[in-house]
């Protein structure tokens, strides 16, 4: 018997250890073994994957960018959900409020996580961009709901939204999917609420392996998951819990906007 792959997956809600034992079932069935090792946070996952106790992790973009800089490099990237690639997060604010992200100078910004890549982070940057200084421009009100689980939950962007529509912020930020799932659903009302301003493009979560890594091993793992169909009743449960139609191989070009924002917040510093 084939000694199972091990894969790092970190527990942000009870539903990951149901999509976890759906994919390892397919995975046994196609003689491909796999474990998960579960973490309550992507440090923990991170320090398990570059030390060898696990062989992949399906990785945040934040623990993406945190193995690259601790590894000097020496991961890669495998696969991704289609729905990880060319993501985008809006600052919104009331409509006719504002005319542009320069008019959020001496106005609060009420953000996620302190690590949520879509909510926190990479807006930040944006504000960077435009010349606002985060905590001395514009005043960050952030919603530090489960810290070290990088946003994977949407607690602390939803937190931030109703403290915009409380009137305790004057903008919010959120990635566009919850934009487009609120707007739809009637929590956000778009009568009175309005796209501020939208960063560029990025990616989100990566299976992530060291660069030592078996090559056939992970193209015998890829060759499985790829073949796992929405078509399938049984995958589709999967994959609608973990918000995909099909995985993707993965790549490295849309981490810009993230590396870019965690180099001038000066967010790893003091860190090993």
């Amino acid at each position: 018997m084939a000694k199972p792959i091990l894969v790092g997956a970190v527990l942000y809600d009870p539903k990951v250890s149901v999509i976890w034992d759906i994919i390892g079932e397919f995975f046994e069935q196609h003689h491909c073994p796999i474990d998960v090792v579960f973490y309550t946070n992507y440090e923990l996952q991170v320090d398990a994957l570059l030390k060898g106790h696990i062989d992949m992790a399906w990785n945040s973009p934040l623990a993406w960018v945190d193995a690259q800089r601790r590894s000097g490099g020496r991961c890669r990237a495998i696969a991704m959900r289609d729905t990880d690639r060319d993501r985008v997060s809006h600052i919104v604010a009331r409509k006719g409020a504002f005319k542009t992200l320069k008019d959020l100078k001496g106005k609060t910004l009420a953000v996620g996580a302190k690590d949520s890549p879509q909510a926190t982070l990479i807006p930040q940057g944006l504000l960077l961009r435009a010349g606002l200084t985060p905590g001395k421009d514009v005043t960050i009100r952030r919603f530090d709901l489960l810290v070290g689980k990088h946003g994977d939950h949407i607690g602390g962007e939803l937190d931030a939204f109703k403290c915009l529509d409380s009137g305790q912020a004057d903008a919010c930020c959120m990635l566009d999917m919850n934009w487009d799932r609120w707007s739809g659903d009637g929590t956000i009302n778009g009568q009175k609420y309005a796209i501020l301003a939208t960063t560029d493009k990025f990616d989100h979560c990566v299976f992530t392996v060291r660069e030592d890594f078996d090559q056939a091993t992970e193209q015998r793992w890829l060759k499985v998951l790829f073949s796992m169909s929405y078509d399938n009743p049984k995958h589709r449960e999967m994959m609608d819990m973990e918000g995909l139609k099909k995985w993707e191989s993965g790549r490295t070009t849309g981490f810009g906007p993230l590396s870019e924002a965690v180099d001038k917040l000066k967010f790893f510093e003091g860190r090993s």
